[in-house]
């Protein structure tokens, strides 16, 4: 009979990352959790696990396993704590995936307010312009922005910006300012470092979607890195308005040709289940689409909801 606490036990390891984590939470030898989830292996006939020095990976069956079981143990956990301390509070770790750059939109005074609002929960960032493996980074919700491509994956559409031109006062005076969109061929461009070397912008405008191939001397990996390239006068960027709105406001940057961007960039918050989301995680989500919402950030989406996985 297949034992439903060795089945919880490999739901722990998995957001623990290691036997030796998962064991130190719950209390227990480091061997003991080893040994359990193997027999748990042999039960079902199938390897879960890649075991290394280094760290674990779950096999095809593993994530399949997982992602089946993985809500009703977090359902049952919460439901015995819930009658355990009688507290219907968000508590508990947020383990938030985000953009290197999202700090330089959303204000760390926000965070302040939210952990003020809740006192019994713990943010958790983890910043990185590479895409999170939901599972192999024990990730809770990931904040994602364009489309949604991955497999196993419920996005909750929270809203909708927008990329436009901008270049500083200081280049526009030295270099002008383009007045057609082919203009743009004959000015310095800053763009994301592509592999292929040819670098084109895909812009909405007046007469619909246009392409214009760009160049400039000046590339990298990194949305910020862009905007400070373009604060420094180095040329005309693409970029999310999101970021640089204030600098617009403050008249360090200015809009270039205005009719032209890209519309509808879609902003998401990603996770791996939408039922028995802890109340923390739902809490985290309103708190951060109701302000990016309210700070003019974002717009809101015609189809805001959870989306199914992809």
């Amino acid at each position: 009979m297949l034992d439903l606490n060795d089945v919880a036990l490999f739901v722990h390891v998995v957001r623990a990352g290691s036997f030796a984590e998962a064991a130190r939470r719950l209390g227990m030898p480091p061997n003991t959790a080893s040994r359990r989830v193997q027999a748990l292996e042999r039960h079902l006939g199938v390897r879960l696990m890649q075991r290394s020095t280094r760290k674990l990976t779950l096999t095809d069956a593993g994530r399949t396993f997982y992602g089946g079981c993985a809500e009703q143990v977090e359902a049952l956990a919460q439901s015995a704590q819930e009658l355990a301390d009688g507290s219907q509070l968000p508590k508990g770790t947020v383990r938030v995936a985000a953009p290197a750059d999202f700090f330089s939109f959303f204000l760390m005074d926000w965070i302040a307010e939210f952990l003020a609002a809740h006192p019994l929960i713990r943010i958790e960032f983890v910043l990185s312009d590479a895409r999170a493996d939901l599972i192999g980074e024990g990730i809770d919700v990931a904040f994602r922005t364009g489309k949604i491509l991955e497999p196993n994956v419920v996005a909750r559409h929270i809203g909708t910006g927008r990329a436009t031109l901008v270049a500083s006062s200081t280049y526009l005076a030295a270099r002008g300012t383009p007045d057609t969109l082919q203009a743009l061929s004959e000015h310095e461009c800053i763009t994301l470092v592509q592999p292929t070397g040819r670098i084109s912008w895909r812009l909405d405008g007046p007469d619909g979607a246009e392409e214009i191939a760009v160049a400039g001397r000046f590339g990298a990996n990194t949305v910020q890195t862009l905007l400070k390239a373009t604060l420094a006068g180095l040329g005309i960027a693409l970029l999310p308005a999101v970021m640089t709105a204030p600098h617009v406001r403050a008249g360090d940057l200015k809009e270039v040709l205005p009719d032209y961007g890209v519309n509808g960039i879609g902003v998401y918050f990603v996770f791996l289940s939408s039922r028995q989301l802890p109340r923390a995680v739902r809490a985290f989500i309103d708190f951060t689409m109701t302000k990016m919402l309210d700070q003019g950030l974002i717009q809101p989406a015609a189809d805001r909801g959870v989306l199914p996985p992809g």
